[in-house]
Formats: C-alpha cells, structure tokens, sequence
C-alpha cells in the first residue's frame, strides 16, 4: 500500500508535467527518474508503470486515497489523467487530451 501511494503520486504529477507542458512526452519523465533519480529501470519510471498498470486503474485508486484524505493535493488525480482514463486512452494519446 506505501508503495502503491508513492507510485500513484509520481505518476499523478507526471500527469501534471505534461499538462503544464514541462516535458515533450511521457518517456522523458520516465528517462528522468530511470537516469536522474535512480528509479528502478525494470519498473520503466512511473509513466510506464501507470501504462501498465491501467490509466482507469490508477485514476480509480488516486480517488479512493482522495476521499480518505481529502486535504492532500496531489492524491486529487491530474485532469489530463482522469480525461484520459475516462475514455480508455493510450498513454501516446496524450497530447489529444490537452
């Protein structure tokens, strides 16, 4: 469940970045936490993992860490995620969403 929290997290604020438009692509959020911050490569970096582990899932489960602590911020999921989400997106879709 900690671990959950934490990846849900750092993907949710990639959603973020790429709303804001601080990254070309998700890959480049993955490849700065993969090379910069020593995420685990196996894992892919938190865009890849929230790929795998399905848009609708993780937005469902920011959700639900939403409700149970309402005043924390960043468990609110990204527009751009729960747009995306909503219509079973691929993640190189994204830009379709901004």
């Amino acid at each position: 469940d900690v671990r959950d929290r934490a990846m849900l997290a750092l993907a949710n604020e990639g959603f973020r970045v790429l709303e804001e438009r601080l990254a070309l692509r998700p890959s480049d959020i993955d490849v700065v936490w993969t090379s910069g911050y020593g995420f685990p490569r196996h894992v892919g970096g938190p865009m890849h993992w929230a790929e795998a582990r399905g848009l609708a899932e993780v937005r469902d489960r920011l959700v639900g860490f939403a409700a149970e602590r309402p005043s924390v911020p960043y468990l609110q999921p990204a527009k751009l995620l729960a747009d995306m989400a909503d219509v079973g997106a691929p993640l190189k879709d994204w830009e379709k969403f901004l």
